[in-house]
């Protein structure tokens, strides 16, 4: 374990100039493996130091205490020296450059314009008058728009694999110099952008990795568990054959790592033989081309992680993909095998977490144990790909062909819909069509376009998050796609969902969430969908939902619309998330979902909770989210042993609930965020017996905190922030 202490913190906040943190993407893993708002992590470590840049002096104010990243091998260097210019006193905005190969550790690749439009909307939102606003703005007049809006501000800004001078010329005018101590980290594959976005800026070639730390990040890689012992796990001549490979990969860290990946589902002498006989026939200048090594852990894969693998490559390139709508998407499109008594979303998730230990997809952001989402390295999509235009599993449309492949049943849209809409399509058999084109906003297209998507009455899925329509409705013809499993409607300005959806009786998932957080008026015929598993919307009107006994997933649920609900019928009810609860409710419907392991509960604003002893009968729940004030400590005593995340937010105890808390057997994650009111915290005894992390937030009249030395025996990650007056950290924690 390591402690790391970020030494200059803000004094209070209304004596603090604005700090704007505007990130389009933190580095992948061999950089800092997470970002994270939960400050655990060496990433996170960056964005916490930057909180106070040019301030002031507590090193209690803000604490990240953590276990070491596994596979964080090789830049500790680099990452120190960016802190250090990060936290320099130095006015003037400063631009921190590093450069590298692919595969070293940058991902992201944006045009100019669509760099100025996601910070825009990072500070503004994503609102429908701002999407047209923006549609409608030149180059120049983003510029404008952004440097207003970053005028006198403090910010940090982090631009990933930037390619080309002239987009950061453009970038550069609008990110105003108010000789506060801004600052701005780019990463890029050439020399000549690094050197030349600030004479006086920091500049940093990023490195192969030496011989050594090759061998120690493949060891983490096959032994995460076992970091010291490393591959000493294996026979002498399993490890003489890794240490052969490795180093033919010639210290390019996605090389190791996928390497390792491949040969962590290898076991024995002879298939290692294998691996590297296959290997040796690709050398090349005494090396294995990472295409290579790539393509052979691709032909590792079972035929249905393979089609699970090369879906990645229908998404954007550096997308951050939602784990949630990806495995729905797997359902609908069928490649999940049946196997009995075996739920399709439970092989689903094992195939995500099989292609992440294969290091064949990296994890973007988590809740705790949860993986929210992931992304895939640009070589790998490349090979994703390359892979699925030959076995035809999908067209990713070409504007500069004008036209689509006939035999590919899966159509993505990435740019120029217009025109992909004006395609003669009426003879080709397709099954899914996923639109990401973020400039399609024209709302004069609308109409046409759902005429366009009725020349296709057997598609299974329909994407289409972002788009506009016409009059804010969805055309009834909607209904006529009556083999339709997956309805992807979310980030669009649909207000209400016309009664024809009704006749989507094959329907799994429906996500509806629209923008600005607003509701969408589901119509009472989406209870015939008995079919449907996942439903994502928050929803105006009260809905039969006790007639979907299929549901896995209920989220953004009003309460007002759940009160009536008779839960018990929900048997396959996992995931519930529920809204603008009030004192008045009653939680007892909840009690009967046995199945449950998900729970968000969330207040209306000043509101408290009703009674939590009904969650006591949730007796498979997992991860437990309240958001709302707890009038009554022993409330807590109520919440379910099996309980192994928790999260309090807004709680306002005036008791201290550690002593309650504590005696959750099974608690491995807890986080209080403005949840105690109080001066003193106590862990006593064997409290918190197998808590693993532990967030402290914004617990702005804390002052002290004891802790026995046999509590939080197996403490792996502390993190606290906005506990201006906590004087001290229990020293026995930081042993």
């Amino acid at each position: 374990m390591q402690t790391r202490h970020i030494n200059r913190i803000s004094k209070q906040r209304q004596q603090c100039s604005p700090i704007l943190f505007v990130f389009l993407f933190c580095f992948n893993s061999m950089i800092c493996l997470k970002s994270s708002a939960r400050w655990s992590n060496l990433g996170a470590s960056l964005i916490l130091a930057s909180r106070s840049m040019d301030t002031i002096l507590n090193p209690l104010r803000i604490v990240s205490y953590a276990e070491k990243d596994q596979l964080f091998v090789g830049f500790q260097e680099v990452f120190q020296r960016l802190l250090d210019e990060i936290l320099k006193k130095e006015s003037r905005r400063n631009v921190l450059s590093i450069y590298g190969m692919g595969g070293l550790g940058k991902t992201t690749l944006y045009s100019t314009p669509d760099l100025l439009w996601s910070i825009i909307k990072s500070i503004q939102g994503c609102s429908e008058e701002l999407l047209k606003l923006l549609k409608e703005m030149s180059e120049r007049d983003l510029e404008t728009h952004l440097r207003d809006l970053l005028k006198e501000r403090k910010y940090l800004v982090v631009v990933d694999d930037l390619w080309h001078r002239e987009a950061w010329e453009s970038l550069k005018r609008a990110l105003p110099d108010n000789n506060n101590g801004s600052r701005v980290i780019l990463t890029t594959r050439k020399e000549d952008v690094a050197e030349r976005v600030d004479d006086k800026g920091f500049s940093h070639k990023l490195r192969f990795l030496n011989k050594e730390e090759s061998w120690d990040l493949l060891c983490k890689k096959l032994c995460p568990e076992n970091k010291m012992g490393g591959i000493d796990l294996f026979s002498p001549l399993m490890k003489k054959l890794a240490e052969e490979m490795v180093d033919k990969c010639k210290g390019l860290p996605l090389a190791i790592v996928v390497l390792g990946g491949l040969l962590s589902h290898k076991r024995g002498v002879d298939q290692w033989q294998k691996v590297k006989t296959h290997l040796w026939q690709h050398m090349k200048n005494d090396s294995v081309e990472i295409t290579h090594i790539l393509s052979l852990s691709y032909n590792d894969l079972s035929f249905e992680l393979k089609q699970c693998f090369l879906y990645f490559g229908i998404f954007r390139e550096d997308e951050m993909i939602d784990t949630e709508k990806l495995m729905h998407l797997w359902l609908a499109e069928g490649f999940m095998p049946r196997m009995r008594e075996v739920h399709m979303e439970d092989i689903a998730e094992n195939f995500l977490h099989e292609l992440i230990s294969r290091s064949l997809i990296q994890v973007a952001d988590t809740f705790f144990d949860k993986i929210l989402t992931c992304r895939m390295h640009d070589l790998l999509r490349d090979l994703a790909v390359q892979k699925a235009m030959e076995v035809h599993l999908y067209d990713i449309y070409d504007p500069r062909v004008n036209s689509v492949t006939p035999f590919r049943h899966r159509h993505a849209i990435h740019t120029q819909t217009q025109r992909y809409l004006s395609l003669d399509v009426s003879k080709l058999k397709v099954r899914s069509i996923l639109f990401f084109d973020n400039e399609f906003k024209n709302f004069d297209y609308s109409k046409k376009f759902m005429t366009f998507c009725m020349s296709f009455p057997h598609l299974y899925v329909l994407d289409l998050e972002n788009i506009l329509f016409d009059g804010n409705e969805l055309p009834d013809a909607i209904g006529n796609l009556v083999h339709l499993k997956f309805l992807g409607l979310s980030n669009t300005n649909l207000f209400e969902l016309p009664p024809s959806i009704g006749k989507l009786k094959s329907l799994q998932t429906l996500e509806a969430l629209i923008f600005d957080n607003c509701s969408c008026k589901l119509p009472p015929q989406v209870a015939q969908l008995t079919n449907l598993r996942h439903l994502v919307s928050r929803y105006e009107v009260p809905l039969q939902v006790d007639r979907l006994t299929n549901l896995r997933t209920l989220k953004y649920i009003c309460c007002d619309q759940w009160k009536d609900t008779d839960a018990s019928g929900l048997v396959n009810l996992q995931e519930l998330g529920m809204e603008k609860i009030r004192k008045s409710y009653s939680l007892k419907s909840i009690g009967s979902l046995k199945s449950l392991t998900t729970l968000f509960l969330v207040c209306r604003y000043g509101e408290t909770f009703p009674p939590l002893e009904p969650l006591s009968s949730c007796e498979n729940l997992h991860r437990l989210w309240l958001s709302g004030g707890i009038e009554e400590l022993a409330d807590l005593n109520k919440l379910p042993t099996s309980v192994t995340v928790l999260v309090l937010e807004c709680a306002r105890l005036k008791e201290d609930p550690m002593p309650i808390l504590g005696k959750l057997p099974n608690l491995k994650h807890l986080e209080l965020s403005w949840a105690y009111k109080g001066k003193q915290i106590t862990c006593k005894g064997n409290s918190f017996g197998q808590l693993e992390t532990l967030t402290l937030g914004n617990l702005e009249k804390l002052e002290s905190w004891h802790l026995d030395t046999t509590a939080l025996s197996v403490i792996k990650s502390l993190s606290i922030f906005g506990c201006l007056k906590l004087k001290k950290i229990p020293e026995n924690i930081l042993r």
